[in-house]
């Protein structure tokens, strides 16, 4: 056993489906109260002749001991593991302790996390739950979420399953902070993302929709469908990090964010270093084929243009490694902002020369940080935004979008100062 502000950290490792113990994280303080994080793979880990190492950037398998003071002493790897915005708010209801750190929040956190890492006090890992949520039980977790969102107070009598539907099993993903929950279907897991009682349109199948409508462009998006609970509509997003094994147990891939890659953080002294251009240069050290991963960042980088997904962090971009090698994620979490400005709208992420401004002048100028020339980048702007103009509407009403919330989002899409 080690103490509260250590762990151990375990890893699935590829073509497995038990954890082993990769080696101990440590968070300890300056004399000036900072924060230091500090890892070290354990030698017999090292020894294996399958050791793999935890992210390709920060904890490279090697001897000795890692050590860092950014992010308040996280790894990012480590960072990636733990719950998003929507899974601290679950953990704060439900663990009375007052205020939490963030070790706290990694500890507390599913097992059913992120990635293929886990975390505990002693050096064997549990076994990995094999039990998951059915869509048959997605009202009970809705109804749970509609009161967590609300912030009721908890019903004694039903915390319990509170915490087993939506701790317990919850899992986390890269970000996000809408109410959702794992569920299992049809042999593999989703992600069900639950609309909220003051959506202004319906989330759900507009989600669904942009996720189609990148396939239709080329692009690698996460599988997705709708289902219909209790007469409300679910999105539900096939983890790409998960694979279905023998004895209801699923292989666990490696994934670690964007911000991962790019060393920094969701701070606003951070966001200096929010760039898709930062994040070419990243996948060119990284990937396994970095010409086929830059060409497909690069359209997703015109499509989040041209469907004003503004909401397009780093936190929502991943490379996942399902054997040794490291390649960009499928995409996910995909929503258009129709905000009423025609003439400039800007990404969370710088994506050219010229900034964040998401033109197509601006896209084209950071084209070479893509490998790519400027017809290239020309031609894959303009496949990827006719796609939009002629196919969005369609994909949104075969997606079982109203007519009433196409108008609503309709100012997102291909907007004038697009093409200035």
């Amino acid at each position: 056993m080690i103490s509260d502000q250590e762990c151990f950290v375990y890893i699935m490792l590829p073509g497995e489906t038990s954890f082993v113990t990769a080696g101990r994280f440590q968070i300890t303080e300056t004399p000036q109260g900072a924060p230091i994080g500090k890892f070290i793979y354990g030698r017999s880990y090292r020894e294996r002749d399958n050791a793999i190492e935890l992210d390709p950037v920060e904890l490279r398998l090697q001897s000795g001991e890692f050590e860092t003071a950014l992010m308040n002493g996280f790894f990012g790897a480590i960072r990636d593991a733990m719950p998003d915005s929507w899974g601290r708010k679950v953990i704060e209801r439900h663990v009375n302790l007052g205020q939490l750190s963030d070790m706290d929040y990694l500890m507390k956190a599913p097992d059913d996390r992120a990635g293929a890492l886990g975390f505990g006090l002693n050096q064997q890992p549990a076994p990995p739950i094999s039990k998951f949520n059915s869509t048959l039980e997605l009202g009970r977790v809705q109804q749970t979420a509609d009161a967590i969102v609300r912030d009721e107070p908890q019903n004694v009598d039903s915390a319990g399953q509170q915490v087993e539907d939506l701790l317990l099993l919850g899992g986390t993903s890269m970000g996000g902070a809408r109410p959702k929950a794992v569920v299992e279907d049809d042999g593999a897991l989703w992600v069900a993302k639950f609309a909220r009682e003051d959506d202004t349109w319906n989330y759900p199948r507009v989600e669904h929709a942009l996720l189609k409508l990148a396939k239709d462009c080329g692009l690698n998006s996460a599988d997705s469908n709708v289902t219909l609970i209790g007469g409300r509509d679910v999105l539900l997003v096939r983890r790409f990090d998960r694979d279905p094994a023998d004895n209801n147990l699923y292989y666990r891939h490696r994934m670690v964010s964007a911000l991962t890659l790019l060393r920094t953080d969701d701070d606003a002294m951070n966001r200096r270093n929010w760039s898709y251009l930062m994040l070419a240069d990243e996948l060119r050290r990284v990937s396994a084929k970095p010409e086929e991963d830059l060409r497909e960042l690069f359209g997703r980088v015109c499509f989040n243009s041209a469907v004003s997904n503004l909401d397009d962090h780093p936190r929502n971009h991943a490379v996942m490694a399902k054997n040794l090698s490291w390649r960009l994620s499928p995409t996910y979490d995909l929503t258009p902002s129709p905000v009423i400005a025609q003439d400039r709208r800007d990404l969370a992420m710088d994506c050219g020369l010229q900034g964040r401004i998401a033109a197509r002048s601006n896209l084209i100028s950071g084209c070479g940080r893509f490998l790519l020339s400027e017809e290239e980048a020309a031609s894959i702007f303009e496949k990827v935004t006719k796609t939009i103009r002629q196919g969005w509407e369609v994909s949104l009403r075969s997606a079982g979008v109203s007519e009433q919330d196409c108008n609503r989002v309709s100012r997102a899409f291909n907007y004038e100062g697009l093409i200035y």
